[in-house]
């Protein structure tokens, strides 16, 4: 065999393989690479989105914080003014209780210093009968009387 032939028999296996895979191999491989690269270049859009996404849920999370801090900020600021308010009626109606207690102790007090009226005027209708009693059985003369009355007065 001669070196020159299967030289050239080489080369036409060589241009068939070429050729082959030219035709068949290679536009698999470049689509197989081309598809690959799509799924990256998707992937690092989705990150890109994900990333600006994320940005945006941060900025609504601080928002609501935001607005959940100063919305519990005035409910306890309301909180306070009904407890100021609650307070305020307790002590209204503690005092309107304590007017009532002072006002029902003063009629108490007005009954029974009428009551010692009474009583003080039965005595003293008792002892004006007693005084009038020694008087009639006494001789009636005016040094008697005074006596009587000046007893009568001390003894009131």
């Amino acid at each position: 065999m001669d070196i020159n032939s299967s030289l050239i028999g080489q080369m036409i296996t060589f241009a068939v393989l070429v050729w082959f895979s030219m035709k068949f191999v290679f536009p698999a491989l470049n689509s197989a690479l081309d598809e690959r690269e799509k799924r990256i270049a998707a992937g690092l859009a989705a990150a890109d989105q994900g990333q600006e996404a994320m940005k945006v849920a941060e900025k609504r999370a601080a928002e609501a914080l935001s607005s959940a801090r100063d919305e519990a900020a005035q409910r306890v600021s309301d909180a306070e003014k009904r407890a100021q308010l609650v307070a305020e009626e307790i002590k209204a109606n503690a005092k309107a209780e304590a007017d009532r207690i002072i006002a029902q102790a003063k009629a108490e007090a007005e009954q029974q210093v009428t009551q010692a009226r009474e009583a003080l005027r039965a005595q003293v209708a008792d002892l004006a009968v007693k005084g009038a009693e020694q008087i009639l059985k006494r001789e009636v003369t005016a040094s008697a009387h005074a006596d009587l009355l000046t007893r009568l007065a001390t003894e009131l």
